[in-house]
């Protein structure tokens, strides 16, 4: 189960958030105006994506991928959000919501309702596309006195 407390957790979430979702929350955080650095501009790069093969158990890199990151300082405390793609408005906005999590502003109710809905959505579509592909399984019969 998904945690939006956990901080590994909830940099999944914020990854799979949509971005207008992600700006909202961050616009309600940033309402009063409180203390906010930005400590690292969100800026697209590339990242080398790592997987391990399944056979062997060992990581092979597999090949970059286009990522956006972003740390901030809110009222004292760090926030940092990377998100697929080229998207900085919503990896400024993801790290202020992480911050405003780990810091347990007013907002954080609503922002982990909202990410519990994530992990909801992506759960269901992982279901669904585990119902469409275990069509594609074969089974093997095996053949008795045949070597």
């Amino acid at each position: 189960m998904v945690d939006p407390h956990d901080r590994s957790d909830r940099f999944e979430l914020i990854a799979a958030c949509e971005g207008a979702t992600l700006a909202q929350f961050a616009n309600d955080v940033l309402e009063d105006d409180p203390p906010l650095s930005v400590r690292q501009e969100p800026r697209p790069q590339l990242l080398m994506q790592q997987v391990c093969d399944p056979v062997e158990r060992r990581p092979f890199n597999l090949g970059e991928v286009l990522v956006t990151p972003a740390e901030v300082e809110l009222e004292g405390t760090r926030g940092f959000a990377m998100v697929p793609g080229k998207g900085e408005r919503a990896a400024l906005s993801g790290a202020i919501v992480d911050a405003a999590v780990a810091a347990g502003h007013e907002e954080t109710p609503a922002i982990v309702a909202a990410l519990e809905d994530v992990a909801a959505r992506r759960r269901e579509q992982r279901r669904q596309d585990w119902a469409q592909s275990k069509h594609t399984a074969v089974e093997f019969e095996t053949m008795e006195g045949q070597e």
